[in-house]
């Protein structure tokens, strides 16, 4: 218990996000949660709210009839995440003892949507009795303007001043000024222009003929002191804006069909969510990592989300490449875990990160984002041969790999450890990132400075897609020198990292080179950079499909077996999406297409058991129970951006697809296809100038595979 307290990024789960059926909205900086009613509601320990730049606008949005909550009717998600719609009726309404409403007379439609920093919703009321109607609407408004990191858990001392609530003439505004110095206003306009206003309240009195309906408007927009006011453009342009954004993602986009329904649903709410959690930034689409508690750029998550679909969308790929190059580490501050060249862990806005009360305004504690960069940058340029690109971040790409030699060996064997420099930073800084994630076989927290086995391998193949990459910019000698790097690297690692008694890579090389000889999903992204050999490809995968290790909803983050296995932890035994997806394709790189099918199949049937078939960022890791669900962790992120993009990566994993713009071919390695389905058409693939079909379908023997288009000269490879 001791070590969850002195993790002080720990998300504090006093109460459960999955207790209540909530609903989300986001675009940019801004998202919102609320409940199926529509309301935000206040209550406990709720995350339920407006929040924008980093702080929640609004904590308390309720919508009464009389004074009575409505009843439910029904509440839904457009398909494109663009806008919430929600159905109440009225309840029975008694006055001294005489029923004066009867329930269901009075119909609720509510619309909302999120555009730029505002909210708008547009309320419909219609009245379906027989006879005139009379009554109060009431809304009730209120904003506690908490830091989300205050709303996860984390206590302050002291609070900035809130002001006392404004009202007047259908507009009300929320103040607070912040220790920052900071104004920040909530600001919200009814139309038309309630009856009456009392406190935090309007209210509206209502006269309705049979069949006659009216329409209110609400919008509210979040304003920050120093910042240029977002435009308030109302309701129905919002929803043309939304469309829009929608249809040009569609666009740059392919297309994926299969002969499986459900599977194809899948793909689609995929598909909406990735478009959701993507943000415009002044360098291109940048897909944030998760609501509610990573609604901003994630370094490590960028790259990774932006690998998982670089085959179908390599637009993304490129704008997480020029905002992580426009944000890498210039100087070194140890608040900051930052040194020259390092790739940016987390941006955060809001009040605590502009008083340093946490290092996250701009803070580079990860030991993977480096190395990733380069990766990205190597799998981008073979999707695109966007040469023009590559070389405008070269010089960023020559300081990453400047950092990995100079900062990230800290001992020069070779190997990329880290220690985070003060104690305010993440004390762990791979991907498993919580206090106890790295731990030796007797339990123990590992001691830093910490090499974790998956960062190797990212760095042999960071050295090999710059050595890649200096070659097409004409750098030959740079590129050998690189080679070499990668070459004495594998070596190295194979000699110190493997674990003959468990057929696996040791999680990590901790101080004094002492082996955190453990079981977990790790190694499996050793398969994925392609730093494992043929044979200890083999063994590990039979490790990470044996029971200790796959539930039969995924594989877990660490074996069963193993001292610190909790199945509802965060990092010692869970499922994350993401982390199968990795593994799935490292499996396929090695041709284990057999494995790679067992985990698509695995994460498609606990989509079918998930709400709307969105993957949440983890699962618990509790053996799969026949007729039930995956158990849910309580505060996971939904949606988050690597667990949505997973299934992406699971289908070029059982298709073995690589795409080769600079080479123009398309590969297929041992191409399959999972025992749930028979066909698959990829529709409108980019390809240099091209929008090509491509259909793959099983036969007796494997499947088939053609490319429709008849007027292409792109080349197609099976192997």
């Amino acid at each position: 218990m001791e070590e969850k307290l002195n993790d002080q990024f720990y998300v504090l789960a006093t109460s459960s996000l999955l207790e209540e059926t909530t609903f989300t909205l986001k675009h940019n900086d801004s998202f919102g949660i609320f409940s199926k009613y529509g309301d935000i509601l206040p209550y406990g320990k709720s995350v339920q709210g407006l929040f924008y730049e980093g702080t929640r606008f609004l904590s308390d949005f309720q919508l009464r009839i009389e004074g009575h909550e409505p009843l439910f009717l029904s509440s839904n998600l457009k398909e494109g995440n663009e806008m919430i719609s929600v159905d109440l009726t009225n309840p029975d309404v008694i006055e001294n003892g005489k029923l004066r409403l009867e329930k269901g007379l009075i119909h609720i439609l509510r619309k909302k949507i999120l555009w730029e920093g505002v909210y708008y919703e547009q309320m419909v009321i219609n009245n379906y009795g027989l006879n005139k109607l009379e009554f109060n609407l009431e809304f009730s408004f209120d904003a506690n303007f908490d830091d989300i990191f205050e709303v996860r858990g984390t206590k302050r001392t002291k609070k900035g001043a809130k002001s006392p609530l404004k009202a007047e003439n259908g507009k009300i505004a929320i103040g607070y000024t912040g220790l920052d110095g900071i104004e920040r206003t909530t600001r919200i306009s009814l139309c038309p222009e309630p009856d009456e206003m009392k406190g935090n309240s309007v209210f509206y009195h209502i006269k309705l003929i049979p069949q006659q309906s009216i329409l209110i408007s609400i919008t509210i927009a979040f304003i920050i002191s120093g910042e240029k006011e977002n435009e308030v453009i109302g309701f129905q342009p919002a929803v043309k804006k939304c469309k829009r954004r929608l249809d040009y993602i569609n666009q740059t986009s392919c297309d994926i069909f299969t002969s499986n329904e459900q599977f194809n649903h899948w793909i689609t709410r995929s598909k909406a969510d990735m478009i959701t959690m993507i943000s415009e930034t002044p360098f291109g689409p940048y897909p944030y990592a998760g609501i509610p508690w990573y609604n901003t750029p994630f370094g490590r998550d960028g790259i990774i989300t932006a690998l998982e679909c670089l085959w179908i969308s390599p637009e993304v790929a490129k704008g997480v490449l020029l905002y992580l190059a426009a944000n890498q580490a210039k100087t070194e501050d140890s608040y900051r875990d930052a040194e020259p060249g390092k790739i940016l862990h987390e941006t955060r806005k809001g009040e605590m990160a502009e008083l340093n009360e946490i290092p996250f305004k701009q803070y580079y504690g990860s030991i993977d984002a480096t190395p990733l960069f380069i990766v990205l940058a190597g799998w981008y340029f073979t999707r695109t041969d966007d040469l023009e690109t590559i070389k405008n971040i070269w010089p960023h790409i020559e300081l990453a790999l400047e950092w990995i030699n100079k900062y990230g060996d800290i001992d020069g064997d070779l190997f990329v450890e880290y220690v985070r420099k003060e104690t305010s930073g993440l004390f762990n800084q791979g991907w498993k990132d919580s206090f106890d994630a790295v731990s030796y076989s007797d339990g123990r927290i590992a001691d830093p400075p910490i090499a974790l086995c998956e960062v190797q391998g990212y760095v042999y193949d960071a050295w090999q897609k710059a050595s890649m990459l200096a070659k097409a910019l004409g750098f030959e000698e740079k590129a050998q020198e690189l080679t070499i790097q990668a070459k004495k690297l594998k070596q190295k690692f194979h000699e110190n990292f493997w674990s003959d008694d468990k057929s696996t890579f040791y999680l990590a090389l901790a101080e004094g080179k002492k082996p955190c000889n453990i079981v977990s999903s790790n190694a499996g992204h050793c398969l994925f950079s392609g730093i494992a050999t043929e044979k200890q490809a083999k063994q590990i995968s039979e490790v990470l499909l044996s029971k200790s290790m796959f539930t039969g909803w995924g594989i877990r983050t660490l074996a069963s077996g193993e001292v610190k296995f909790n199945p509802m932890s965060y990092h010692n035994g869970s499922v994350w999406p993401h982390d199968n997806a990795l593994i799935a394709y490292g499996l396929s790189k090695y041709g284990l297409k057999n494995e790679v099918n067992r985990i698509a199949a695995a994460l498609f049937d606990a989509s079918l058991f998930i709400e709307g078939q969105r993957l949440p960022e983890l699962f618990c890791g509790f053996k799969r129970r026949k007729g039930e669900p995956p158990t849910a962790y309580p505060v996971a992120c939904s949606p988050q951006a690597w667990s949505v993009a997973s299934v992406f990566m699971i289908i070029q994993a059982f298709l073995g697809i690589e795409v080769d713009v600079v080479a123009n071919v398309i590969r297929f390695h041992k191409p399959t296809l999972p025992d749930f389905m028979d066909t698959l058409i990829i529709k409108n693939l980019k390809f240099r100038k091209h929008q090509l079909n491509i259909q793959v379908i099983r036969t007796p023997e494997n499947v088939s595979i053609g490319i429709l288009n008849k007027d292409t000269t792109v080349r197609l490879e099976i192997i």
